[in-house]
C-alpha cells in the first residue's frame, strides 16, 4: 500500500477537536457497555482508545469509521458540529496526487451528507477509483455499479463511461477477466462511436484491455490493442510508456518473438527504474529472464531472476515470489539441473498455495512435472500434469490449458496411452 503524508484537515483548534472526539467515543463506548478492548477489536489496541478518548491523538476517518460501526452510529456522530467536513476539492486533491487512502476517507465523509443523485454518484465514482487503487476490489465494484446506475439514470453517459471503466477495474482485480472485457469493450465502442471523454480517456482502455487479454492468455489480441496504443506514444508519460513496453514484451513473447519481447523488456526495465516503482521492476525482471531462457541465454536469465527475488522479498510480497520461484526451476531445467529444479519447483508451488495463486499455482506445477519428466519419472510426472490440467480447466487462461494439455498428451503417447493422448489433443484443439 501507497503511504503518504497526511494532509491536515481545516480546523481552528486540533486539540480541541480531539478532546471532543474523545468524549463523544468515550459516551458511546459506555452506553453500548464496552470496555476499551472491546471497541479496540482486532484491528486497534486498548492503548489507542485510552489515547483517543483522552484527545491525546485525533482519528483518522478510517478508524472514526471502525469505532462508529462498533457502536452502532456514524462517524459524522463521532465528529459532531465543530468539524468541518472534507470539501469535494480535498477528496479531487487527494485522489489526483495519490493518496488513495486519504481520498477514500474524504469521499465516504461526503457520501455520509445528504447529497442529490448526480453528487451521490460523483462521489461514489471517486470513492470506486481509491478503493481500486488500494487493490480492495469489492468495495469498488459495489460504489462503481452503484455510479454507473446513477450516472445512466440521469443520461450522463460519459460520466457513467468512466464509472464502468473503474467497475471493469474492480472486476479483472478479481480475476473476472470476461467480464471485464466486456465491460470495457462496451465502453470503447461508445468511445469509437463518438462519445465525448477525457482526452486520454481511449488510450486508457486500450492500454486496460490489452492486459485483460494478456492476463487472459491471448497474445495476438493483446498485440492488436498496443498497435492501436502506438498512435499515442507521444502523449504517455513515462510509467504509462512502461506499461505499454512491459504489456508489449509479454505479447511478443507468447506470439514467438523472443528478440522483440527483450528490446521491449529491457525498456520498460529502464523506465520503471527511473520511476522507483519496485514492484513493477520485479515484474518486469521476471518477465526478461523468462524471456532471455527462450533465447537460450539462462546465465542473464539468472541473473534477473535473482534481482526479481530480492525486489519481491524486500516487498514481502510472497504471491509473486512463487512466479519467481517457477522461472528459477525452469532455468535450472535449461541448465540440466532437474533435481535442483524439482526442488525449486516444490518452493513455487508451496508459495503459490499458501497465497491462492492460482496462476502461479498452475505454473509451477506444470514446471514441476517437467522436472519429473527429466528425472524419468514419468508416472508422477503425468500426475503432476493431471493437477496442472484441473487448475488451468477452472481458472484459465485457455492458451496455457491448450499447452498444459498438449505437453501432458505428448508425454501419454510416448507412455503408449494413445487413446487417452488423443482424447486430450482433442480438448486442446477444442479450446481455440
Amino acid at each position: 500500500m501507497r503511504t503518504s503524508t497526511r494532509r491536515p484537515r481545516p480546523v481552528t483548534d486540533d486539540g480541541a477537536l480531539a478532546k471532543s472526539i474523545g468524549s463523544r467515543l468515550k459516551s458511546g463506548r459506555l452506553r453500548a457497555g464496552l470496555t476499551q478492548q472491546q471497541l479496540a477489536g482486532e484491528r486497534y489496541t486498548k492503548a489507542y482508545v485510552s489515547a483517543l478518548e483522552n484527545g491525546l491523538v485525533r482519528p483518522s476517518m478510517a478508524a472514526l469509521n471502525f469505532f462508529a460501526t462498533q457502536l452502532g452510529t456514524s462517524a459524522s456522530r463521532l465528529i459532531g458540529d465543530e468539524t468541518p467536513a472534507w470539501s469535494r476539492l480535498e477528496a479531487d486533491v487527494h485522489l489526483a496526487a495519490g493518496r488513495w487512502a486519504e481520498a477514500v476517507d474524504a469521499f465516504t465523509n461526503l457520501l455520509e451528507a445528504p447529497a442529490d443523485s448526480a453528487a451521490r454518484a460523483e462521489l461514489l465514482r471517486g470513492r470506486a477509483e481509491g478503493y481500486a487503487r488500494l487493490d480492495d476490489p469489492l468495495p469498488a465494484a459495489a460504489d462503481a455499479a452503484q455510479a454507473v446506475r446513477l450516472f445512466t439514470a440521469a443520461s450522463r453517459p460519459a460520466d457513467a463511461a468512466l464509472a464502468t471503466y473503474w467497475l471493469a477495474y474492480a472486476q479483472y482485480k478479481q480475476d473476472n477477466t470476461a467480464e471485464a472485457r466486456s465491460l470495457m469493450r462496451g465502453v470503447l465502442e461508445q468511445v469509437r462511436n463518438g462519445l465525448g471523454v477525457e482526452p486520454d480517456f481511449n488510450l486508457r482502455l486500450l492500454l486496460a484491455l490489452a492486459s485483460i487479454e494478456s492476463h487472459d492468455g491471448d497474445p495476438n489480441r493483446a498485440l492488436g490493442y498496443l498497435q492501436e496504443v502506438r498512435a499515442f506514444a507521444d502523449r504517455l508519460d513515462d510509467r504509462r510508456r512502461a506499461t505499454y513496453l512491459y504489456d508489449l514484451a509479454w505479447a511478443y513473447h507468447e506470439t514467438g518473438d523472443i528478440e522483440g519481447a527483450i528490446r521491449a523488456g529491457l525498456q520498460s526495465l529502464a523506465l520503471y527504474r527511473a520511476s522507483g516503482a519496485e514492484f513493477e521492476m520485479a515484474a518486469a525482471e521476471n518477465n526478461l529472464a523468462r524471456s532471455f531462457l527462450a533465447n537460450g541465454n539462462t546465465v542473464r536469465a539468472g541473473e534477473l531472476v535473482a534481482m526479481a527475488r530480492v525486489r519481491f522479498e524486500r516487498l514481502h510480497d510472497e504471491a509473486y515470489l512463487a512466479h519467481v520461484e517457477d522461472t528459477a526451476a525452469q532455468i535450472l531445467i535449461a541448465e540440466g539441473k532437474a533435481t535442483e529444479a524439482l526442488g525449486k519447483s516444490q518452493e513455487a508451488i508451496a508459495a503459490a498455495r499458501r497465497t491462492d495463486n492460482q496462476r502461479a499455482l498452475a505454473g509451477a506445477v506444470i514446471t514441476h512435472a517437467r522436472a519429473l519428466v527429466a528425472l524419468g519419472r514419468t508416472q508422477d510426472a503425468l500426475a503432476a500434469y493431471e493437477e496442472a490440467a484441473a487448475v488451468v480447466r477452472e481458472t484459465g487462461p485457455r492458451a496455457l490449458l491448450r499447452d498444459v494439455l498438449a505437453q501432458w498428451a505428448d508425454l501419454l503417447a510416448g507412455n503408449g496411452q494413445h487413446q487417452q493422448a488423443y482424447e486430450l489433443q482433442k480438448e486442446a484443439l477444442s479450446t481455440g
